[in-house]
C-alpha cells in the first residue's frame, strides 16, 4: 500500500476525531466505516473490547492523540492485511476533484446518522427501505451532467469516503438514468435520494431496483439551496 495514500488517510482521520464535538461517535463512525467490529479492532490494539466501546461511547475521557494515532494506525492495518480496499477507495476520493455543476456538496458526517433524519432535513418521502439505515455522509449530484460527463471510475468516486452515505440525484424526470447507472458501480449506496419530482413522476422499476441492489429510496420536491440548507444542519 502506497505511505502517502495512507499517510494522508490517517491524517484526515486523526484531524476529524480531534476537531469533532463528539470524538467516540466519529470515531466509531470510521471504525463501521471500515467494516471493523469492536472486537477486531480491541484484538488489534491488544486491549479489552470494552476499552473500545467505552471510548466510543464517551464513558472515557475524551482520547488523546496519541490514542487517536493508535486507533487510526490500528484501523489501517486491518484493512491494509484484508488487502486495502478501503484505503485505496479514500486515496480515489482525496486526489478526485469535481466541477461545482456536476457535484452541488459532498460531505462527511462527524458520525452515522438515521436515514429518516436525512429524510426530515429535506421533506424527503420514502419510497423503500434498505436494509441498513443509516449514512455517514451525501453528494449532491446534478444526474444529467454526471450520467452525460463522468466515467464509471469517476462515478464511483461520488460516494465520497464510503458506500455508506446518501446520493442525492438533482435534475431528475424520471430516475431511470441514475437508479439505471447505479446497476454497473458496486457496490451501492446505503440511500439514494431522487430530488424535483413527485411520486406520481417516478420510474415505475424504481422501487424494483431499490429492493434488488438494497438501498433505500426517496423523492423530494424541496427546493435546492434549501435542500442543502437542510444537509448542511446534518452533523
Amino acid at each position: 500500500m502506497a505511505g502517502g495514500a495512507r499517510d494522508d488517510l490517517a491524517e484526515k482521520m486523526a484531524g476529524e476525531v480531534a476537531l469533532s464535538d463528539d470524538p467516540g461517535a466519529t470515531l466509531r463512525k470510521w471504525r463501521t466505516d471500515f467494516d471493523v467490529a469492536q472486537t477486531e479492532l480491541a484484538d488489534e490494539l491488544d486491549v479489552s473490547p470494552s476499552v473500545v466501546s467505552d471510548y466510543e461511547s464517551g464513558r472515557r475521557d475524551n482520547p488523546g492523540i496519541g490514542v487517536v494515532r493508535r486507533l487510526v494506525v490500528a484501523l489501517l492495518d486491518i484493512d491494509e492485511n484484508r488487502g486495502g480496499d478501503h484505503i485505496r477507495q479514500h486515496a480515489r476520493v482525496l486526489s478526485a476533484g469535481f466541477d461545482s455543476d456536476v457535484v452541488h456538496d459532498l460531505r462527511e458526517y462527524s458520525a452515522n446518522v438515521g436515514v429518516e433524519r436525512v429524510y426530515d432535513a429535506i421533506d424527503a418521502e420514502e419510497l423503500f427501505r434498505g436494509s441498513t439505515d443509516t449514512v455517514a455522509g451525501h453528494t449532491v449530484i446534478n444526474s444529467i451532467a454526471a450520467i452525460t460527463r463522468l466515467s464509471s471510475d469517476e462515478f464511483y468516486q461520488l460516494y465520497g469516503q464510503s458506500t455508506n452515505r446518501a446520493l442525492v440525484f438533482t435534475n431528475v424526470t424520471r430516475g431511470e438514468s441514475p437508479l439505471v447507472a447505479l446497476r454497473v458501480v458496486s457496490p451501492t449506496p446505503n440511500a439514494v435520494i431522487l430530488h424535483g419530482l413527485d411520486d406520481e413522476a417516478v420510474w415505475e422499476h424504481a422501487q424494483d431496483l431499490a429492493r434488488i441492489d438494497d438501498f433505500s429510496l426517496a423523492i423530494t420536491n424541496t427546493g435546492l439551496e434549501d435542500l442543502l440548507g437542510g444537509l448542511r444542519d446534518l452533523p
